[in-house]
């Protein structure tokens, strides 16, 4: 195989059914679950330059490595865990009592069961059993006269050496179990990834499994290492206190259990270490250093198995995520999909829009929506199934990439009626609902209006729904988009409102007068447009955003060309940004035989909409 030329820093781990990958900025895991489907779940982390000091510290950074990584490692596990078990179609009797009892699910119960036992365990086999086997052969006579007791250096090396045979028969052991076997394949499918990337290679399938199942990085190393190391370690400290100190409790049981616990106290300095070594030693690939590498590499043997494709897959899913997030700030995290409670949904979608901006109300509505219920209903504690999760998920993660709610989901809310919306028009607001009502009430029988810049058709369809409930009225709606237009009409067709629509720049292609003119113009300040919330300023049109350098731009030209169009003792009603009206009102006075002009406020006192009579 040819030399390394495309070193990485990415590192990773075989999960349940999956693969997960740690970089410096982000963490990415890919399972396939019980469907046969790929699921990602990638969280940001804390970038190098941002952690602690201590983190940088020779020895020091060991430790704090081991313990992260473990915990990071842990948390991986158990969701991994949480995602590829697919819940029943139908709920056992004891799932639904104890999700409606108690708001829990049995998969929690049930992951959290099995990670005490498993920490239990190790506990038991790497800490006490050593000391245990060791303890029992030193009662024989002419043994325990030959290996001394635990402050003798003999007793202690004899002690570490069962500790690594029961580390090696545990692996062993694991080689049994078809699931660990499974994981092995998952193990391996990381490692040829990573070395994969490492030889400058493209992600491929097939390029992956050219390569080897052996890393110098390897976890299995680094624990064989830790291995050798808590032996000497070990040995040393029972030395001192048992040796040259001569502390005795003068109990066995309680010697044994001061012994434990001065070897719990030094797992840091023993993480510290090994950490050390393993990455000098990963720096060299020369033949010299391969005798130090050797027995982290047989033990890989074991630990790591040839992967299907299938499982190739999810490595190199996980690897490309999270060189993306460590490239791109603004790559998107993504959660698995799994049984979860409501309010922890919620919690978490709310964090991380609060983290990029995103009004956090937004989590209350995706919530609302998929679930069916009322937004007052969601302070009520319940289970969200995997499949109602996944929903949930989907409109999430696109939410993250800044795009605004309505767009995904397609339609809106407006006085009422249902808009269709899309990045070819903005998003009805509530404050037009202001100039939507005063319309309303100016409109007689017989009379006509015409809906300037008309967008959605919001105001246009709008009133007339609500004036054909009781009058006939002619309404005609104009935009300059093409793409606006089609919109409009297809909320006209599902609102059953009856609005002729123009492609006219504003008055351009109208013919005739009219007793009322409504408008919502443009009115953002060119100056302010790089200034706007991302949701707007990426997405929404700037057609339909952009006013000019001061905002009025639009209505100087509609108050320039409106006595044309406006029938005597008609009246032109426009929605106004903040702090424009008296500016509106003056434009009008000077360019425009008006006979009187007013403001309505908004909810907020803000002076919202101009009336302006002829």
């Amino acid at each position: 195989m040819k030399k390394k030329t495309n070193r990485t820093y990415i590192g990773g781990q075989a999960v349940i059914q999956g693969v997960m990958m740690r970089g410096k900025r982000g963490m990415a895991t890919v399972v396939r679950d019980d469907n046969g489907e790929l699921q990602t779940e990638a969280k940001r982390i804390t970038p190098p330059e941002q952690r602690s000091v201590a983190t940088r510290i020779p020895f020091v950074r060991g430790a704090i490595n081991f313990f992260s990584s473990l915990v990071d490692g842990m948390r991986a596990l158990l969701r991994s865990s949480e995602a590829v078990i697919v819940e029943e179609e139908t709920p056992s009797k004891l799932s639904k009592w104890m999700e409606e009892k108690w708001k829990v699910s049995v998969s929690d119960i049930l992951t959290w069961f099995a990670l005490a036992i498993g920490i239990a365990l190790a506990l038991v086999l790497f800490i006490w059993l050593p000391g245990y086997l060791t303890d029992l052969i030193a009662s024989i006579k002419v043994v325990g006269e030959a290996i001394g007791g635990k402050g003798d250096i003999w007793y202690s090396l004899i002690e570490g050496g069962f500790r690594l045979i029961i580390f090696i028969g545990y692996i062993l052991l694991t080689l049994l179990l078809p699931s660990m076997r499974v994981t092995y394949q998952y193990h391996g499918a990381e490692h040829k990834t990573i070395n994969c990337y490492e030889y400058g290679m493209p992600l491929t399938v097939e390029n992956v499994k050219k390569c080897s199942r052996l890393h110098d990085r390897c976890g299995t190393t680094f624990l064989f290492i830790v291995m050798i190391i808590s032996i000497l370690l070990f040995a040393l400290a029972n030395w001192v206190l048992f040796g040259v100190l001569g502390f005795s409790t003068g109990v066995g049981v309680l010697d044994r259990l001061v012994s434990m616990a001065i070897k719990l106290v030094l797992i840091p300095v023993v993480a510290g270490i090994s950490y050390e070594i393993l990455k000098f030693f990963a720096l060299f690939q020369s033949p010299l250093v391969l005798p130090f590498k050797a027995p982290g590499y047989l033990l890989q043997k074991l630990t790591t198995k040839e992967p299907t494709d299938e499982m190739i897959e999810c490595a190199i899913g996980a690897f490309e995520k999270t060189l993306e997030m460590d490239a791109d700030p603004e790559s998107p995290e993504k959660t698995f999909a799994t049984t979860t409670k409501l309010t922890k949904m919620s919690a978490m979608m709310k964090k991380h829009f609060a983290e990029r901006d995103i009004d956090e109300s937004d989590a209350e509505w995706i919530l609302s929506l998929t679930l069916k219920i009322p937004r007052s209903a969601l302070k009520t504690e319940r289970i969200i199934s995997r499949a109602e999760c996944k929903k949930i998920l989907e409109i999430y993660e696109q939410r993250l990439t800044g795009r605004p709610l309505w767009y995904i989901y397609g339609n809106t809310e407006f006085y009422g009626y249902t808009f269709k919306v899309d990045e070819r028009v903005l998003i009805p607001r509530p404050e037009t609902e202001i100039l939507v009502r005063q319309a309303v009430s100016a409109l007689k029988d017989g009379e006509s209006m015409l809906d300037l810049c008309t967008g959605s058709g919001a105001i246009a369809v709008t009133v007339a729904a609500e004036v054909a409930k009781d009058r006939s009225v002619t309404v005609t709606g104009t935009d300059i988009s093409a793409g606006a237009l089609q919109v409009a009409r297809e909320n006209a067709r599902i609102n059953k409102a009856n609005v002729t629509f123009i492609k006219s720049d504003l008055f351009e292609s109208v013919r005739g007068r009219f007793n009322l003119i409504t408008a919502n113009p443009p009115y953002v300040r060119s100056g302010e447009i790089a200034q706007l919330s991302k949701d707007v300023r990426d997405f929404e049109p700037k057609l339909a955003l952009d006013g000019g350098v001061d905002g009025l731009d639009f209505y100087r030209r509609i108050a320039e060309k409106i006595n044309r169009y406006v029938a005597r003792g008609g009246m032109c009603i426009l929605e106004v940004g903040e702090g424009q009206a008296q500016d509106v009102i003056r434009i009008f006075r000077e360019k425009s035989r008006c006979d009187f002009a007013m403001v309505v406020k908004d909810l907020a006192g803000v002076e919202r909409v101009v009336k302006i009579g002829f």
